[in-house]
């Protein structure tokens, strides 16, 4: 064996050679002291799902009583959940709303932010000054006229009111996607209008693809509201129980079965995994598209 092959198996001997239990030990008490803040946030953080966990696996009698562990763990609690309500219907009908209507923002903002971004018009400044009249006015300004125009177009009770107005642009969707175009680069278009392309295709075929993330963000944010909201599906389909919203559905059922907080809390569970789950898949372009945005103004 040369003298090279020697301090080469020499050196990987080394790098496997675990370091003394001591000095691992003192690294990880080191590492506890320097994120204790973070670990007793995300404990305090934790703790209330721990809670809902725990107490969907009791029984009727356990819930809420001075015993915080359930024995045994009643596992029946979420086939129960479906037996005492259609949450089937209740999720079909959000899964149902929240596409539509991100579908709806997604179709009706990237063109108008494309427009406010890129396009030179005249009165562009002042449209856009109005998109963020329109980010700034509270909500509750324009239910009363918004509920009696549905109702007048027979619409009230269904969740058409609820889907069809994500079809005519959102103002936070539109300001987040024009101030990421403003950070593409203007040589990418200049580039496909030499080749020929048109505005349509310049958008579709290049500022799409490198807006991505934007996209996945607004996308994710819209979801998200329409799958938590409850003030809508109250407001419109709360005399029609087959329209009813997984988060209208569980404000019910809690009314129906307050006693009964263990099969609350399975449902309650229920409804919070597909959104938990949904955030840390997409969470990746969902960081990406919020701090991108914005860099330029």
């Amino acid at each position: 064996m040369t003298t090279v092959e020697a301090a080469n198996a020499e050196a990987r001997t080394l790098e496997r050679r675990k370091p003394p239990a001591r000095y691992r030990r003192r690294q990880f008490l080191i590492a506890v002291a320097d994120h204790s803040l973070l670990i007793a946030v995300s404990l305090m953080f934790l703790a209330p799902f721990v809670f809902i966990a725990l107490t969907s696996l009791m029984t009727n009698q356990q819930a809420l009583s001075p015993r915080l562990w359930p024995e045994p763990f009643q596992w029946g609690n979420y086939v129960d959940v479906f037996r005492t309500a259609p949450l089937w219907r209740y999720a079909l009908n959000t899964m149902l709303y929240a596409g539509l209507a991100t579908v709806g923002v997604l179709v009706s903002s990237i063109p108008v932010a494309y427009a406010l971004s890129r396009l030179r018009w005249r009165g562009r400044d002042t449209v856009f000054v109005l998109v963020l009249v329109a980010l700034i006015l509270p909500f509750q300004v324009t239910v009363i006229p918004v509920y009696v125009l549905f109702a007048k177009l027979h619409l009230v009770g269904s969740l058409w009111p609820l889907i069809l107005p994500n079809f005519l642009g959102d103002a936070f969707s539109i300001f987040l996607l024009r101030q990421f175009f403003l950070t593409i680069p203007e040589e990418y278009a200049d580039a496909a209008r030499v080749d020929g392309c048109g505005e349509i295709r310049i958008l579709c075929t290049v500022f799409l693809r490198l807006a991505k993330p934007a996209i996945a963000a607004v996308a994710l944010f819209e979801f998200l509201f329409c799958f938590n909201d409850f003030f809508g599906p109250l407001l419109y389909t709360s005399e029609n129980a087959d329209n009813w919203t997984l988060s209208l559905g569980l404000a019910q059922f809690r009314t129906i079965y307050q006693v009964e907080w263990n099969l609350t809390m399975a449902a309650t569970l229920i409804l919070m995994a597909p959104v938990i789950l949904l955030f840390f898949l997409a969470q990746r372009a969902f960081v990406e598209g919020v701090t991108l945005t914005g860099v330029k103004g």
